[in-house]
């Protein structure tokens, strides 16, 4: 034994010289510091041509440089994710308030003001990589901490329930969401035969399709959406006490919403545009923010709720357990490259640290087998660690040797453990209490292949969602299962959709029915083979945290569009202006041409952006200020017409000054009408300007003003 300690030593001090001897020779090369070179690091003296037997010869094979070149091209796409494919990512770090020590020991979790490095990936959940941002669809929430004791990946979603219950369905949902195979078609869309006979069939699906229709659905932005763990993880303490923990990010913009016609023509004017919206927010330094909220239940009083935490189709309202504020995540930074960081990112929800564990949760148990397959598949092996962007801050140490795409050069004669030759050291179990314990959680029960009977209450929650919605946002999802069924060709699976919706709530599935030309029967749906209902009693009727109607939002990072046209009169739009910057709002100066316009003053107005490139989808609000010639230059423009009538019919704050007011003649309203349902008409006098902008940025504020009547007849 004495010896192979010494071989092993005498083996380090070789190494050891090795390195020395390497750095050294680094010394001795020509620096290529400027100069294109291969990837071994020979200089490319042409990068036009490639070599070719006379000038017009043929390409020579032994061109090296072409071919490395070529290679890499033909080989530097990586298999897209099953789900989740279309995303983007950013740096940041997560901040704690206040300790946790009472609840968990995990270590990033112990120190209040502590910052840990996070990486943060957004993404759709159904369409493949080249698909649209804006298409209705939950979205994808991860997060990577780069914790000291090792990483810890909180893999969420932008809704706090899943379809299914067991990862044995999760395949069945996934494939009758994506395209039918037949054809290939649709693209990131649910409005297709083949998801709605799945869902019709499965009526565990209908609490997460009430949110899949809801607002939810079609985010503003990223960084005005919610992000929920979805599943019941667990804290457990140094002394080893448990409580079950669900995790809620809450945006410090609000959580906020595309109008559903905006959404759909938002996916081709700008497919990029939750990406774009994340990237510019950060480069300018307007850094996203998230509070991280925690509901957090002993385990001996679960039961207690009533509902089952093991169910990830259920919530738990925020009335019968408190969310508490623990921390803030701030994103910060935007990746240097994006296939290597936001598409190499590697998420995984058994990526846990100590103090953090996993419940029974049937579709979490199965994520942890999936999510690594996955990423051994799409990641080239099982060295996917070793990326930059998936490496832990902290070192590691372990015996695992080999396999494709190695980055690390481990050192020493041993790939096994326990073992007295690994490089003089001995890394070894101590049988103590450190690092990652599971909790001693009492299992006894036949193995078998049943769910709970807790399981089977697929409405009563669904119910809670419908009941807890603001009068607009129930018009929303009625009008968004109407859309989504009008375009089902089969009338048996419309027709078994609205009975399932008839056991939600009577009057929601009449109004999803008349336009379709059924009527909903909860009795059918009750005789079909395989239904069961067994309906909870919740001792709530409705959740008003579930609504996402709020009128005290900041305004910060809207974007304003200032509608301009020769002649424009900027006295008024001055102040109103000076008013947006304070609140860190972004004004844009619109026209049908670039360059300048001039005011009615005789100065030059810079314009940002024309109506040729543009439209009212890129903005929050819509400001038009007064000028009679530039009123009736915008009103003689197709395009500057549509542009306000568009604003109106999406409900976006409009505020337009003297003669620009006879653009809203098309939706009754014009010079003189009164300001209502957020639209402000004025005359612009001196006196009035502080208050109006004030009045502009309290209309903002509110987001969307959806009580907009007859919207169906403006034209545009």
């Amino acid at each position: 034994m004495a010896q192979s300690k010494a071989d092993a030593q005498r083996r380090s001090r070789n190494g050891d010289a090795a390195n020395a001897k390497h750095r050294q020779l680094e010394s001795f090369i020509r620096p290529t510091e400027g100069l294109l070179t291969t990837s071994q690091g020979v200089v490319v003296p042409d990068n036009h041509n490639s070599l070719r037997a006379g000038a017009r010869g043929p390409t020579l094979l032994e061109d090296f440089q072409l071919r490395e070149k070529l290679t890499h091209f033909d080989h530097e796409r990586i298999p897209e994710r099953v789900v989740g494919a279309r995303g983007a990512g950013a740096h940041g770090f997560f901040e704690l308030y206040k300790s946790l020590r009472p609840f968990t020991s995990a270590d990033f979790l112990q120190e209040a003001g502590l910052r840990t490095p996070v990486f943060v990936r957004f993404c759709g959940m159904t369409g493949e990589r080249g698909s649209p941002d804006t298409v209705r669809d939950l979205r994808g929430f991860a997060v990577k901490f780069y914790t000291r004791e090792g990483n810890y990946d909180l893999v969420g979603a932008s809704a706090p329930v899943f379809f299914v219950q067991d990862a044995m369905k999760f395949p069945d949902f996934v494939h009758a969401l994506r395209p039918e195979p037949h054809h290939g078609m649709p693209q990131a869309s649910s409005a297709h035969d083949s998801f709605w006979d799945f869902v019709s069939l499965a009526p565990e699906t209908t609490h997460a399709l009430m949110w899949l229709m809801s607002d939810r659905a079609v985010p503003r932005s990223w960084r005005m959406m919610d992000g929920f763990g979805v599943h019941s993880f667990r804290f457990v303490n140094a002394h080893g006490a448990a409580h079950f923990v669900k995790f809620r990010w809450r945006p410090r913009l609000g959580c906020h919403a595309l109008a559903s016609d905006e959404a759909r023509r938002l996916a081709g004017e700008d497919p990029d545009f939750h990406r774009r919206d994340l990237w510019e927010a950060i480069a300018q330094g307007a850094f996203p923010e998230w509070e991280l909220g925690l509901q957090l239940v002993e385990e001996g009083k679960a039961d207690a709720l009533g509902i089952d935490l093991l169910d990830c189709t259920k919530l738990i309202p925020e009335e019968l357990v408190p969310v508490q504020w623990v921390g803030k995540l701030v994103l910060n930074r935007n990746p240097e490259n994006f296939f290597c960081e936001a598409e190499q990112v590697a998420f995984n929800p058994a990526h846990l640290v100590p103090g953090i564990d996993f419940s029974s949760d049937p579709l979490l148990q199965g994520r942890l087998f999936a999510y690594l397959d996955s990423q051994v598949g799409r990641l080239g092996g099982p060295n996917f660690h070793e990326l930059p962007i998936n490496r832990s801050l902290c070192p590691f140490h372990n015996f695992q040797r080999d396999g494709r795409h190695r980055a690390e050069i481990p050192a020493g004669p041993v790939a096994y453990e326990p073992n007295t030759l690994a490089s003089g050291a001995e890394f070894r179990v101590d049988g103590s209490q450190q690092g990652f314990q599971s909790h001693a959680e009492a299992i006894e029960s036949p193995k078998q292949r049943r769910r709970p009977a807790s399981f089977e209450d697929h409405f009563s929650q669904a119910a809670l969602f419908w009941n807890s919605q603001g009068a607009a946002e129930k018009d929303h999802i009625v009008a968004a299962f109407q859309y989504e069924l009008s375009r089902v060709d089969t009338p048996a699976i419309r027709q078994r959709l609205v009975d399932n919706l008839a056991h939600v709530d009577p009057r929601l599935a009449r109004k999803v029915a008349e336009p379709l030309g059924l009527v909903a029967d909860a009795r059918a749906a009750a005789g079909r083979a395989g239904f069961r209902e067994r309906r909870g009693r919740l001792p709530l009727e409705s959740s008003p945290s579930l609504s996402m109607e709020r009128a005290d939002n900041p305004v910060a990072t809207r974007r304003v569009a200032v509608l301009v046209a020769a002649g424009v009169e900027i006295g008024a739009l001055k102040i109103i202006q000076q008013a947006l910057a304070e609140q860190q709002v972004s004004v844009k100066v619109v026209a049908a041409h670039l360059g300048v316009v001039s005011t009615s003053s005789g100065q030059q107005l810079p314009v940002d952006q024309c109506l040729l490139t543009t439209s009212s989808l890129a903005f929050d609000a819509v400001l038009v200020p007064g000028g009679a010639a530039h009123a009736r230059a915008l009103a003689q423009d197709g395009r500057a017409l549509h542009f306000v009538l568009e604003a109106y019919r999406h409900c976006k704050p409009l505020c337009l000054i003297g003669d620009a007011a006879e653009l809203l003649r098309p939706v009754g309203l014009g010079p003189g009408s009164p300001s209502a349902d957020g639209v402000l008409i004025a005359k612009g006098e001196p006196a009035e300007r502080v208050p109006l902008a004030q009045a502009f940025i309290g209309a903002i504020a509110q987001h969307r003003h959806w009580g907009r009547a007859r919207l169906e007849a403006v034209p545009a």
